[in-house]
This record gives C-alpha cells, sequence and structure tokens, in this order.
C-alpha cells in the first residue's frame, strides 16, 4: 500500500469542517485504498459499494442500513458510501443522509468520476459537502519534501538540493505513469498490460453506463486522436472534420472524458496580454505515459503536477488559484500560467533540452511583471538568471517540481 500522507492531512482538515466529504478523481487513483486506510483510526465504520449487489439490496430494503453499524464507543462511526453516484436518486438520498444523520456519523462518499454531473435536478447537496480530489501519484508527492505554502508563494523560485533519486522518480513516473498500480508494478509491459485495461473499463463501462452516448466506437476513435493534440491548441473542428461528426458531439464527448478524469483542458490567460488568444483550449492526459512524443509527453508530464498543485491548494482553501497558458495571435507562447484570484503570480516554460531562455517567456514575464521559471528535462541543469529588474530560473523540472507544495 502506497502511503499518501498529502491527502490524509486533507482529509483531518475537511473532516472537522464538514461530516461528509466528497472524495472524488480518476478511476483507479487509490480512492477505495485511501478510504479504507482512513478508516483503520476510527473505532467503528462500515464500508459500502454500490456495485456490490449485496449492498445495493441492502440499501434498497434498508434505506440507511448503516445505522446497523456497531459502535465500539461515543465517537461518530465512519460510513465510506462507494460509487453511490451509480444509485439514480443519488443525490436527494445523500441531501436526506446529511439531513438525517450528519450529527451521528461521519459520511466519506467515493466516485470515479465528478460527482455533480452524472444527474440532472434533484435537490442540490451545496452547503453539505466538503470535495476531496485524489490525483494520481505525483513527483511532488512521492518526493515528500514539498515547501511549506506560504515559503513557495513568497519564493516559487527557491528549489530543492539537486537528487539523483528525485531524477529517477521522474524517470520511473514518465514511464509508468502516476497510476499506484502500473507505478508500483514499475516496468512498460506491466504499464501496457494496465492502460488497455484502463480504457476499456472506462469507455466499454463507465461512460456506457453512465452516460447516453451509443456510439462508442467514434469515442474510442476520437480518444485515440487526442493524444497527438497534446501541446497544441486543441481543434474542435478538425476533430469533427476527421471523424465526420457534428461539432457539438466531439465537444459533448470531450466534456465526457473531463467528467471522468481521462483528461483536464486549460484555458489561455487574456488579460495584459496584447493580441491573445481568447477561445482555444491546450489538452492535456492524466496519463501521460501514453504519449509517444517525448516533448508532448514531458510537458504533459509538468502540466499533471501543476494542476495537482492548483487542485490540491483549492480543497484546503488557500486561495482561489487556476492554471493556464499564454499565446498571442503571433504564435507566441508560454506553457503555463499560475494565478490566483485572477491575478498571475508564476509564469513556467516546459523544455525538452533548451536551457537557453525562452524569448517568449522573456517578453510575456516582462509583460506580466511576475517570476518566471524554464523547467527542462536533462538533469544538473540550474540558472539564475535577470529579465531586466525580475528573476528567471532555469532548471531540472525534478529538482523543482519535487518542491510544489
Amino acid at each position: 500500500m502506497i502511503s499518501r500522507p498529502l491527502y490524509e492531512t486533507l482529509w483531518h482538515e475537511l473532516a472537522a469542517e464538514k461530516p461528509m466529504v466528497f472524495l472524488v478523481g480518476p478511476r483507479q487513483s487509490g480512492k477505495t485504498t485511501f478510504a479504507k486506510k482512513i478508516a483503520m483510526p476510527y473505532a467503528s465504520s462500515l464500508y459500502f459499494n454500490w456495485d456490490n449487489l449485496e449492498d445495493r439490496k441492502r440499501l434498497a430494503s434498508t434505506p440507511y442500513f448503516f445505522q446497523e453499524v456497531t459502535r465500539q464507543n461515543g465517537a461518530p462511526p465512519l460510513i465510506i458510501l462507494d460509487e453511490i453516484h451509480k444509485y439514480n436518486r443519488w443525490k436527494n438520498y445523500l441531501k436526506g443522509v446529511y439531513d438525517g444523520f450528519s450529527d451521528r456519523f461521519q459520511f466519506l462518499v467515493l466516485g470515479s468520476g465528478r460527482l455533480n454531473v452524472y444527474q440532472k435536478g434533484g435537490d442540490s447537496l451545496a452547503g453539505r459537502y466538503r470535495m476531496l480530489s485524489l490525483w494520481p501519484l505525483t513527483l511532488a508527492e512521492l518526493a515528500g519534501h514539498q515547501a511549506r505554502f506560504a515559503d513557495f508563494r513568497k519564493h516559487p523560485l527557491r528549489p530543492a538540493s539537486a537528487s539523483p533519486a528525485i531524477h529517477k522518480l521522474w524517470d520511473h513516473l514518465a514511464m509508468t505513469s502516476g497510476f499506484p498500480e502500473p507505478f508500483s508494478i514499475g516496468n512498460r509491459a506491466g504499464y501496457q498490460r494496465w492502460v488497455t485495461s484502463y480504457d476499456q473499463q472506462l469507455i466499454r463501462q463507465d461512460i456506457r453506463d453512465l452516460t447516453a452516448i451509443k456510439n462508442l466506437d467514434q469515442l474510442e476513435m476520437l480518444y485515440a486522436l487526442l493524444p497527438s493534440k497534446v501541446g497544441s491548441l486543441l481543434s474542435i473542428d478538425n476533430l469533427a472534420t476527421d471523424l465526420h461528426v457534428a461539432f457539438n458531439s466531439v465537444s459533448d464527448w470531450i466534456e465526457v472524458f473531463e467528467s471522468f478524469y481521462l483528461v483536464f483542458r486549460l484555458s489561455p490567460w487574456e488579460r495584459s496580454i496584447a493580441r491573445s488568444l481568447r477561445k482555444s483550449q491546450k489538452l492535456y492526459f492524466m496519463d501521460y505515459a501514453r504519449l509517444t512524443d517525448p516533448g508532448a509527453r514531458f510537458e504533459n508530464q509538468v502540466a499533471v503536477e501543476l494542476w495537482r498543485a492548483v487542485a490540491s491548494w483549492n480543497d484546503r482553501g488557500w486561495g482561489r488559484f487556476k492554471l493556464h497558458y499564454v499565446r498571442t495571435k503571433d504564435h507566441e507562447e508560454v506553457d503555463f500560467l499560475l494565478a490566483e484570484s485572477g491575478k498571475p503570480f508564476l509564469l513556467i516554460e516546459a523544455k525538452l533540452s533548451d536551457d537557453a531562455p525562452d524569448r517568449s517567456l522573456l517578453k510575456f514575464q516582462k509583460n506580466l511583471r511576475v517570476p518566471a521559471v524554464q523547467v527542462v528535462e536533462k538533469q544538473h541543469v540550474y540558472k539564475i538568471l535577470k529579465n531586466e529588474d525580475l528573476d528567471l530560473l532555469i532548471i531540472s523540472a525534478a529538482r523543482w517540481l519535487s518542491t510544489l507544495p
């Protein structure tokens, strides 16, 4: 069992605020394992899984079956509800659970997709839960020496000490992805077996069962096309033409991929950038190991590290953070921009091997007046430069990313 202290700390913070926490994230990111570990210190706990037929029968006959849990002391038992969103009345059910029992129980609700997208209508759950996102393993989590957020926010260009072990972890992630099963198997053949099964389960089972999509063959074709689009502007029109389907169909299908945490998209940063793009998005995979192009895979791996960081900061209430990219109509681009409450605070450019400062990075840094970092794939890179009066760090990606809070 891989320890997840980053998320355990966050769980305790959220559970202290609300008696119901939603644990969401990609399929096979370790949610069930994590939930069962969370349950260990509880004197009394109960695990329910909608995919288990006996559990479904139990809920149908006794909706609030968890009241029967044997209490060992006066502390609230932990009730784990796994895949409950597959129940067609899950929102109303959880509302009843919260309103009727939140003073006597702690609830942890798991879902392999976003728990707020499957059903329309019904009573709102707003204000009744906290959201905890569990992502695949990232370098910062595995390295275990993340910076304190306050220190990072004040000094984002201060890296960790160089370590060969960090670079080995980075290369291992690139080969096997951060999903716990292939990461633990530890070789490319094991990853290939895992990813084939993973795609089949998601598209032919989860997406089929939980959406109204019938044309799964074209959905799979779209999914097969998307890896070649990583790092480029995403054109729905071009994809629709390639697949001979309507624009709206492709748009809807990509939203489905997002709702199941297969991919995520970044929007362009528009403010204070002359001739900025306004609508075009960039797409990245949660499982970047599937990408065959080294440059695209490296950029995607960096994107996942930053995406995890932003999600964790938001979950912890440290601010309102977003991840963007910067690009003008003249094709000048910087891969990533971190923003807090609508204000930029850090530019990040990903380069496979070039450790000379990128011209677009220099330009946008002077425009936005923020620190900037250029991360490169190769080891033993560490330069601190001045761009007029602004600091620019050029550094090996593994060394800098390992300290992300």
